[in-house]
């Protein structure tokens, strides 16, 4: 039975390998290669051609610096307001306390196609279109965020954290010196999602960004692929750079994602 499971599961990987490699394999190909079969998609010659374009005549590295800064910032604070305000309605009693979390619990029942009118205009009067604070500041609030992590402090128990403050522990303190020291897993996986979710993200920068130097890849890609719309190698070769942030990152937290979403209880 161990033997089958262990088939099964590389079967799996390779089929999911696939994709990605004839991805990599195409990209390092010639322009306007004869292809008659699918054996011929993995024939030589090689060649970085294709790279060198991208990286030299498009704007690709900035589109990616783009990414990267908004990425990354958004899942700091989103890192920061979700873990206080988690914290707060796991471990703190005040009024409306239940409430409150019921709000949050309906904003992952709206989409968010459905608020980005209004979003729209929340962003234009406080002068943020056009700029890096209008693509990072609307994504930080994160209901799902709040409850992974909720769940999680939940499971730690009050009475470590009353000891501590009996020792004169404040409640700014418990929660950076106890709580998030224990909450590794959830962050990790807060971390890996919404780095991904931003890094992918096409319809919040497309509404709120006009200026091309600040678009994100997700935005550039398009404008490079309907120019290439006749080949393959350079929209693989694009595809190839943009996909390798995204993998390594999930490569390097991948057990802790896998110990996060298991002790917050979701499946998927």
């Amino acid at each position: 039975m161990r033997a089958l499971r262990l088939s099964l599961s590389v079967l799996l990987a390779l089929f999911f390998l696939v994709p990605i490699s004839w991805m990599l394999i195409v990209s390092i190909k010639d322009e306007g290669m004869k292809i008659t079969g699918v054996l011929d998609w993995y024939k030589p010659p090689y060649t970085f051609d294709a790279y060198a374009y991208i990286f030299q005549e498009t704007s690709l590295v900035r589109w990616m610096f783009n990414s990267l800064v908004v990425a990354s910032a958004v899942t700091m604070l989103t890192l920061l307001v979700s873990s206080l305000s988690a914290f707060a309605l796991s471990k703190i009693k005040f009024r409306y306390q239940k409430f409150m979390f019921v709000l949050i619990l309906a904003g992952l029942l709206i989409p968010g196609e459905a608020i980005l009118i209004s979003l729209y205009q929340v962003v234009k009067e406080l002068g943020l279109l056009d700029s890096y604070q209008g693509l990072i500041l609307p994504a930080v609030a994160s209901p799902f965020a709040v409850v992974v992590l909720k769940s999680f402090f939940d499971a730690v128990p009050n009475e470590l954290l009353e000891s501590a403050e009996m020792d004169g522990g404040s409640k700014l303190r418990i929660y950076a010196s106890i709580v998030m020291p224990l909450a590794k897993p959830a962050l990790a996986s807060i971390v890996i999602l919404t780095f991904i979710a931003q890094w992918n993200n096409f319809l919040w920068p497309f509404i709120a960004i006009t200026s091309e130097e600040l678009f994100t890849l997700p935005m550039g890609i398009p404008t490079l692929m309907t120019q290439y719309s006749e080949d393959y190698v350079r929209p693989m070769a694009i595809n190839s750079v943009a996909s390798i942030p995204v993998m390594v990152a999930f490569l390097f937290f991948e057990r802790q994602i896998v110990k996060g979403l298991s002790f917050s209880g979701i499946k998927g």
